[in-house]
């Protein structure tokens, strides 16, 4: 096993203590509400610098010695050989998270810091795969060049062996045993492989894959494949007979493997029908193939050449000869491309030509016998020309080049350009205009985004000042179509994989095709789950300035409350301190997680606007106020404290009313001294009603024990001012209290 890797063992069945199992699942709920803050926010945003402040407290009271060890399990965290005793949810999605990542145990520094945190929590947003392609998140991390964290993982070097290369070298080793020798040539190594993958329908697929796209540079000629297949089956039958298992299983194998061939790798099987030691080979897989299997081969080719092709029709006509059969075996595989397929429009036209073409291809009626055999031998003579040409490389490349498939693409784009540039009449423009507009979204899948770019901006500029006020209608209407259409969807796909360069290219071409975009990019980021995504959907719409802000808030009224709650993301950084309005009017929505999310934008903004709307919305009473004040404590914010006092002040404690305020006085008690907080506490110690003796007393013991928690000498102070000059219910409940802060006083002097 590697140098920093480990094998999780079950953990203990002894059960951390209470106090500890509290604190570890206070810093995973902190460590999860960080890491979503950094996959969604840029480094400098006020959200993240509240969540790693909040991370870096709870590490400060989980790592009580100089570090602390944390086991992951897939979904538990141990601290000590312990376990948590009840299972809770924020521990089991951390600990699924790091599992995902390969990380088996973390040594956390008490001296991280949030820099530090931000760096590891970068790479916790990161997708698995894309670590395991880095070297495993301990060598990402150490490439950050942070410390405070040693990281060991789950034998990560044995992982990699398996997701690696491995089978690709028995692949290259068997065909190299097939060329230098054939079916004789196999060693130990090779036969155990083949065995492996005769017997694997996922192997034996990666092994046609790789012998089809070998480079022909190895000397691997078509016929050269499809003997070396036929070598492959032979030893692997030779060796099963051996061990007195039956060989023909092999031989169905490839038979039913028959559809991940193409259709050339298909006429040198039905070739080597010929060869004096191969042909019987050959010619047992050709006879296992059943109807089933030769009509899943030809769904696949049509599908994969977006029709039929003259190879195709040449290895159908060679499996299947009898002309009776041919209707039965297309009906079959339509069935199966039509599945493939989906709901299709072009389908139907697709599927009837190809048939059409498989059905009627025969040369008898135009060519004698001996010509087709010469037409058959043509190919061959082409590449033995193509072996001996005397043309320079570079010549023979760009001649290949200005007629792929790409190249064809590049002209059609530049003649729509020409087109859109140069057409004067309104109605021949519009027509231009119905042809590029799937363009651009073909540009767009192909990820083309300048290309696409280069036809959404001609159409985008009959929209300004210097456009033609008869093709205005037509652009807008073309523009509206890309925005309804599967252009959106094919922007979510991109966001996901494509890198940064790429993403300011998509959002330019986004933008081109301006706000009319927001509303469907808005609706999608509501149900997106990808972090990465996330992220840049959130700055791409941000780039629409004020008309985006404009489209935004056309969502408040959406019916999908996880929209409306976007919407209310979105407002709050759109607008700042202008977006006030629109979120109030949210803070009354149906949906308590409306609510919800409207208060923590509020609270967010962090103005004095936003308290102030914070205030009257409490003061207004109604069912949404306990609401309200609850999300603030449960926010654990220091800019809510203003907003608790305010409460606080305006509560008439009765019922639950009065259950509330205690919460409200024990959260400002937690979030440390602050000016408004010390006095709001010092009024709630002294204040009293006569007829609720019970309530007030309690009420009193709670501001008490929140003022000694401040643990600041102003909040001492008013203990030991209440306990001399009190009353005789304040003095009680403050008597305690007040010699627990005076004597933490007197030890830190």
């Amino acid at each position: 096993m590697a140098p920093g890797t480990l094998v999780v063992t079950a953990p203990t069945t002894d059960f951390l203590a209470a106090e500890p199992a509290a604190t570890l699942a206070d810093f995973a709920r902190a460590c999860k509400s960080a890491a979503r803050a950094v996959s969604l926010y840029p480094r400098t945003h006020p959200s993240i610098r509240t969540a790693l402040e909040r991370l870096t407290t709870a590490t400060t009271r989980l790592v009580t010695g100089a570090s602390q060890t944390i086991v992951v399990h897939p979904e538990t965290l141990v601290m000590d050989g312990r376990a948590p005793a009840r299972p809770d949810l924020a521990i089991a999605e951390l600990a699924a998270l790091l599992h995902e990542r390969l990380v088996g145990e973390i040594t956390i520094d008490r001296a991280a810091d949030a820099d530090d945190w931000h760096a590891l929590l970068l790479l916790l947003g990161k997708p698995a795969e894309d670590l395991l392609t880095a070297g495993g998140f301990a060598k990402a991390f150490a490439a950050s060049g942070r410390q405070h964290f040693t990281i060991r993982e789950i034998d990560y070097a044995e992982v990699l062996r398996e997701r690696g290369g491995r089978r690709t070298a028995d692949w290259d080793h068997i065909i190299a045993c097939c060329l230098d020798g054939g079916a004789a040539a196999f060693d130990a190594r090779a036969m155990a492989a083949l065995l492996d993958a005769f017997t694997d329908p996922e192997q034996l697929a990666e092994l046609l894959d790789h012998l089809q796209g070998a480079p022909a540079s190895n000397g691997l000629t078509l016929g050269a494949r499809a003997a070396a297949l036929l070598q492959m089956l032979r030893g692997a039958m030779d060796a099963l007979h051996a061990r007195g298992d039956d060989p023909s299983r092999v031989l169905q194998a490839t038979a039913d493997a028959l559809p991940l061939m193409t259709p050339d790798m298909v006429l040198a099987l039905v070739k080597e029908r010929a060869h004096p030691e191969l042909g019987p080979v050959a010619n047992s897989v050709l006879t296992r193939v059943s109807d089933s299997t030769t009509a899943a081969f030809v769904a696949r080719s049509v599908d994969a050449e977006n029709g039929a092709t003259e190879r195709l029709a040449q290895a159908f006509e060679a499996l299947v000869p009898e002309g009776d059969r041919q209707a039965g075996i297309l009906e079959l595989a339509e069935e199966v491309a039509r599945q493939s397929a989906g709901p299709d429009s072009a389908f139907d036209t697709l599927w009837q030509g190809a048939r059409e073409m498989l059905l009627s291809y025969s040369d008898t009626k135009f060519v004698s016998a001996e010509y087709a055999r010469e037409l058959s031998s043509a190919r061959t003579q082409a590449v033995e020309v193509e072996r001996v040409s005397d043309d320079p490389p570079e010549r023979i490349a760009a001649w290949l080049d200005s007629v792929s498939e790409e190249s064809l693409r590049l002209m059609d784009l530049i003649l729509l350009c020409d087109l859109l540039r140069i057409e004067s009449d309104a109605a021949k423009w519009t027509g231009i205009v119905t042809v590029a507009v799937p363009e651009i979204e073909r540009h767009s899948l192909l990820g083309n985004f300048d290309g696409a770019q280069q036809l959404a901006r001609l159409i985008a500029a009959e929209l300004s000042d210097k456009g033609r006020w008869d093709f205005s209608i037509e652009a807008r209407r073309a523009l509206d179509r890309l925005a309804s259409g599967p252009l959106v969807r094919q922007v979510i796909l991109h966001l996901r994989k494509i890198d940064d360069v790429e993403v300011s290219r998509l959002a330019a071409l986004c933008h081109v095709i301006g706000p009319s975009l927001v509303r469907p990019l808005a609706e999608a980021l509501a149900v997106e789950e990808n972090s990465r995504c996330i992220r840049r959907l959130r700055e791409l719409l941000l780039g629409f300035g004020a008309a985006g802000r404009q489209s935004v808030e056309q969502l408040k009224s959406s019916s999908n409350p996880a929209v409306r709650r976007t919407a209310i993301d979105l407002l709050r950084v759109f607008g700042g301190t202008e977006a006030l309005p629109e979120l109030a009017s949210m803070l009354g929505d149906s949906d308590p997680q409306v609510q919800r999310e409207s208060i923590r934008a509020i609270v967010q903004i962090a103005t004095p606007e936003a308290y102030a709307v914070l205030q009257r919305a409490i003061a207004d009473g109604g069912d949404a106020r306990a609401l309200m004040v609850r999300e603030l404590i449960d926010l654990r914010d220091d800019r809510a404290i203003p907003v608790l006092c305010h409460a606080l002040e305006q509560s008439h404690a009765r019922g639950k009313a009065a259950q509330l305020d205690a919460q409200v006085v024990e959260a400002l008690g937690s979030l440390g001294p602050h000016r408004d907080s010390t006095r709001a506490l010092q009024r709630v110690l002294y204040a009293g009603q006569w007829w609720a003796p019970l309530r007030t007393a309690a009420m009193r013991k709670a501001a008490a024990v929140a003022l000694r928690r401040m643990d600041s000498s102003d909040a001492t102070a008013i203990l030991c001012e209440a306990v001399e000059k009190g009353s005789r219910g304040v003095r009680a409940a403050a008597r305690a209290e007040a010699a627990a802060a005076s004597r933490r006083e007197r030890e830190r002097a």
